[in-house]
């Protein structure tokens, strides 16, 4: 059975913990059954590949690795903020994704 995720693919994302702490990226794609995500440009493994066809040379390459979801936090498209998600009935009746930013105190 695979789990819910707060995270789909395109989303941009924050990331909360590990090496890319404060990090923003775009979601490449999402494994709901290990509950992680691979975001572009972020957690970057060197990989070493025998020569192919396609790639004559061989050699090592850089590739984005997998974070586990509950590391990343969804940022607003419209607002630019992260925050965490909350699902309410559109006008549909469809459940949409929304982002709960952090409110400030009045002083």
């Amino acid at each position: 059975m695979q789990k819910k995720t707060h995270i789909k693919k395109g989303d941009m994302v924050k990331v909360l913990a590990g090496e890319n702490r404060g990090d923003t990226g775009r979601v490449l794609e999402v494994d709901r059954e290990r509950m992680t995500a691979v975001v572009e440009g972020l957690n970057i493994n060197k990989k070493h590949s025998k020569p192919t066809t396609a790639n004559p040379q061989g050699g090592i390459v850089d590739k984005e690795g997998p974070i586990h979801v509950s590391n990343l936090m969804l940022i607003d498209a419209k607002s630019g903020k992260s925050g965490r998600v909350g699902r309410k009935a559109g006008k549909d009746g469809k459940l949409e994704r929304y982002v709960k930013t952090k409110k400030t105190a009045a002083k």
